[in-house]
């Protein structure tokens, strides 16, 4: 059994989808999805230096749509299931057919502007913790005023709050965590910190009639299957101000008996967690389109 993943905001690097549009129909999908939503993703995706795809109203619909790019070049595969980590969860949702490719580009544009305004209210961030028990983790993260916004199992927390909870953070670290590392992203997402952008994502979604999944749908909220699309797109408003629980994923991934796990363009975080939480389960990393046959040979033994 085969899923198909989608990563989250900080995945992105300067250049990635260069190669991606060298693609038959590549570049002229991207273009028309551009004109969509009001932002050049080419430009964006092949000449924008670092800080300018840290932007949060940008990495977000250049996220997604490299996933749908990416998973689109694989040809006509049914996975077993599909899951996304914080905006990987609407790839996931074009994926599963909950979304058209444009609404799910329309919703995330949406959702990377609202988030960057609630961003730019107070100063906020967010830092990773690698090793550790999670309990002891998450209790000492609430003293310090933190929020454990990802649980990403095998291992890592994602904590995130103000700047300077942050920086006592690394000046007190909890019991048995060995790095404490800064994540390259605008704002304490997945926390109370984003709540204005929960309101400005209900409006949008209101305009947007989603069908129900045509595969198994994960949510990162709990780790359950979801069978409406209904309940995918309000979840879909909800998680920008509630903890993703990835950890919840993989165990869902286990009771369903995945065999392979495929991680959509850019990919390489989620398979890395995966390699340690998900022993015996094949993994690839879709990075360029060098991976794409590699990934056919994995979808013709597993999908």
């Amino acid at each position: 059994m085969l899923v198909l993943v989608a990563p989250g905001q900080g995945a992105q690097t300067p250049g990635f989808l260069t190669p991606w549009l060298e693609l038959p129909g590549a570049a002229d999908r991207l273009g028309a999805w551009s004109d969509a939503i009001g932002l050049d993703l080419a430009h964006y995706g092949t000449q924008a230096d670092a800080d300018a795809i840290r932007d949060t109203a940008v990495a977000q619909p250049l996220l997604v749509a490299a996933g749908i790019l990416s998973a689109a070049a694989l040809g006509d595969i049914v996975p077993g299931a599909v899951a996304g980590h914080s905006v990987g969860e609407i790839t996931a949702a074009a994926y599963a057919g909950v979304l058209d490719d444009t609404a799910a580009l329309t919703l995330v544009r949406g959702r990377g502007l609202a988030m960057a305004e609630a961003a730019a209210i107070t100063e906020t961030g967010m830092s990773a913790l690698l090793g550790g028990d999670p309990e002891v983790s998450v209790a000492h993260l609430e003293k310090l005023g933190l929020t454990p916004a990802n649980m990403n199992g095998a291992g890592q927390i994602v904590a995130a709050g103000t700047m300077e909870q942050l920086a006592a953070l690394n000046e007190d670290k909890p019991e048995g965590v060995r790095k404490v590392v800064p994540l390259k992203v605008a704002g304490a997402f997945h926390t109370h910190h984003m709540g204005p952008a929960v309101d400005k994502l209900a409006e949008a979604a209101k305009e947007l009639v989603p069908g129900d999944p045509k595969v198994t749908y994960v949510s990162n909220k709990d780790g359950h299957a979801v069978a409406t699309g209904a309940e995918v797109l309000e979840r879909l408003v909800g998680q920008v101000a509630n903890p993703v629980r990835w950890d919840l994923c993989m165990e869902t991934f286990k009771e369903l008996g995945v065999t392979a796990l495929i991680e959509a363009c850019p990919g390489g975080t989620l398979t890395g967690l995966a390699k340690r939480a998900l022993p015996g389960v094949k993994t690839l990393a879709l990075k360029t389109p060098d991976d794409l046959d590699a990934a056919r040979e994995l979808i013709a033994e597993h999908a």
